[in-house]
């Protein structure tokens, strides 16, 4: 029988000693949204990053989330920025001027609209689950309740 080697780069990927770098990376790239960025701090190259996110499905899902709590944070920066505004220096002025980019801020209002509305509809369910709850609790309570006054109810015509 033949001995079938694993090539030493294929079996490295693999192991866990090399798999100590997901959480470095993971860790850097939910806060910069930067791949080259996060792989630097993780001590290992794009390349391998990128062939890891291939082969591991865990460490895809995981990337993914990374990546999507990292525009989280870039969009939350962005909305304080657009909120509190942009302190710009003015021309011979000792002071900067307070400037507000409200063309952005309303492509950002608009391009949520969708998701705002979807959140507020499952709230909105939610509420109408809990609200149903509270009535089949009364329900059930005026049912057990009705059947002791039932029975005394035939107790004393019988």
């Amino acid at each position: 029988m033949q001995d079938t080697k694993v090539p030493a780069k294929s079996r490295a990927l693999r192991t866990p000693a090399d798999k100590r770098w997901y959480a470095v990376f993971l860790a850097h790239l939910a806060t910069t949204s930067n791949v080259a960025a996060s792989a630097r701090a993780a001590d290992v190259s794009p390349t391998k990053v990128y062939d890891a996110r291939r082969r591991d499905p865990d460490f895809y899902r995981a990337w993914q989330e990374a990546l999507c709590e990292g525009y989280e944070h870039l969009e939350m920066a962005l909305v304080q920025r657009l909120r509190d505004g942009e302190i710009k220096p003015a021309s011979g002025a000792k002071r900067g001027t307070r400037v507000f980019d409200n063309a952005t801020a309303l492509r950002l209002l608009v391009a949520h609209r969708d998701s705002v509305v979807r959140q507020q509809a499952l709230r909105d369910v939610e509420d109408t689950g809990a609200i149903l709850e509270r009535i089949n609790v009364r329900i059930d309570r005026l049912r057990a309740a009705r059947v002791p006054a039932a029975e005394a109810q035939e107790n004393a015509d019988g």
